[in-house]
């Protein structure tokens, strides 16, 4: 299993950055070769699930998502999201707080322990990184993007 955490800082209130992380099928939007679909009716909350997919073709792979703690910012209160990945080819599970920063803006905190099947341990730091990577060029668009 890899695991890795990011920040940011945004000049959002933290409704608004909680709106841009928390829209999943925005995550389709920004990550390269991903369509995510919500397979359970609105609004989100806990039990709330949704599908990553990832790939071209026949190489493609689904990763079922389920949030399993919601609690939205209210005033400068933090939220905390916390999903479970629950695939055959990628489980773990991926914590999203959003807390107030510095001068009104906000603070995105991302945690994630992810593992993919058939991944030899020795891989874990390789995963580590390219998940930073991904997720925080992911973080990056969705913050940006109203």
């Amino acid at each position: 299993m890899a695991t890795f955490q990011l920040q940011r800082t945004a000049p959002l209130p933290l409704d608004e950055a909680w709106r841009r992380l928390t829209t999943w099928p925005r995550h389709g939007d920004v990550v390269p070769l991903t369509r995510v679909t919500v397979t359970t009716p609105p609004p989100t909350g806990e039990g709330t699930v949704f599908v990553a997919r990832t790939g071209l073709g026949p190489l493609s792979f689904d990763d079922p998502m389920e949030v399993t703690v919601w609690q939205p910012p209210a005033g400068d209160t933090p939220g905390f999201c916390r999903l479970e990945k629950r695939g055959r080819v990628v489980t773990g599970w991926a914590e999203i707080e959003v807390r107030p920063g510095p001068g009104g803006r906000s603070r995105v905190v991302w945690r994630e322990e992810i593992r993919v099947r058939f991944l030899p341990a020795s891989a874990e730091a390789v995963l580590a990184r390219a998940g930073r990577q991904v997720f925080g060029r992911t973080v990056n668009r969705l913050l940006r993007q109203a």
